[in-house]
């Protein structure tokens, strides 16, 4: 086997503790259907792993109903932002080695200022997208 470069080939942890490496990653939203229809079978189980750098703020929210999701940041900063049930936000900053956890249902954004690298392990099933 020859080393893989997690910023161009996310991982796919599934049942019976498999992981596959994943095509590259090409950023659109078609990659994450064309995921979800390959490992449809796992089900809530499944889990993407994949590793991105950013260098400004995120557009948009995400939700994940089926799962927790781990934000672990490799490096910088990145200020995790999310949405409690009653309306209010939660901030949470993230140096290196420090993570967070986004429950399922939880809406959650990022603010980055310069560039900051993190590590998402995601319950990707169900994830739904609305604009910050």
């Amino acid at each position: 086997m020859t080393p893989t470069d997690l910023n161009k080939h996310p991982i796919h942890i599934g049942l019976g503790a498999t992981a596959k490496i994943e095509p590259e990653f090409t950023g659109g939203m078609e990659w994450y259907e064309a995921y979800g229809a390959r490992h449809a079978a796992d089900g809530a189980e499944g889990r993407l792993v994949n590793l991105f750098t950013f260098t400004e703020s995120w557009t948009g929210w995400e939700m994940h109903p089926h799962g927790d999701e781990v934000v672990l940041c490799v490096s910088g900063a990145i200020t995790l932002i999310q949405e409690n049930a009653d309306g209010s936000l939660t901030q949470i900053t993230l140096s290196p080695s420090e993570y967070a956890i986004n429950a399922p249902g939880v809406w959650h954004t990022a603010d980055v200022t310069g560039e900051a690298t993190a590590l998402f392990i995601t319950a990707g099933m169900g994830t739904e997208h609305r604009p910050r």
